[in-house]
């Protein structure tokens, strides 16, 4: 097995320098139809495929979140702004929660600043939590280059392409154990939270 790890690690780290969010003024004030919001978030979230054929999102996607109490259901078939800003927390919070825990965790945002008619409300609360998210991106790259090089100095008792392999699989395991205990602590947070009042309901039935 014959790898450049160097360019791999280059690869990544410019891939992470890209990490940027859609922004609001984006999004068409305009209300949408569900054609219309698959063919935009297929647009704007096209460069976090992992694969061309891979759907960014699809009616039967919509519909089961509207049916599973993640997205407020639209207004005469049609999604607003605020809809689709919950559908791209949706779009990141499933790659890594259960559809009951996003349930758990949007249910408060969703119940008090969805269509509030404020001028703090979910876009606010979006444009926040995402600058957040992009001031980490120095620290993150410093993060993977750290385990990079930790990883790139393990098995130094093998040689050639079996080094090769093993210290790359080594990279893998060690940003896999990292998503793993931040996956952990995620769920603890959110078994803190409150069960949303339509989870309740169905149990009492």
């Amino acid at each position: 097995m014959n790898m450049n790890t160097e360019n791999i690690l280059k690869d990544i780290l410019a891939r992470i320098a890209q990490i940027d969010y859609v922004k609001p003024g984006d999004i068409p004030d305009i209300d949408l139809y569900m054609d219309q919001v698959t063919t935009f978030m297929d647009g704007q979230l096209a460069s976090s495929k992992r694969h061309e054929e891979d759907k960014i999102l699809t009616k039967t996607m919509i519909n089961n979140y509207a049916k599973n109490n993640l997205l407020p259901p639209p207004v005469k078939k049609k999604y607003s702004k605020e809809h689709v800003l919950v559908m791209i927390f949706i779009y990141y919070f499933k790659n890594i929660l259960s559809i009951k825990d996003i349930e758990t965790l949007l249910a408060p945002l969703t119940e008090k600043y969805f269509d509030n008619g404020k001028d703090f409300n979910i876009t606010s609360i979006y444009e926040e939590v995402c600058a957040l998210g992009l001031s980490h991106v120095g620290a993150l790259q410093e993060d993977v280059t750290k385990i990079y090089m930790q990883a790139m100095e393990s098995f130094d008792t093998t040689e050639g392409e079996e080094r090769d392999y093993l210290q790359f699989f080594s990279f893998i395991c060690s940003l896999s154990f990292d998503v793993y205990v931040k996956k952990l602590l995620i769920e603890q947070l959110i078994d803190k939270l409150p069960e949303p009042e339509h989870g309740k309901k169905k149990k009492e039935k």
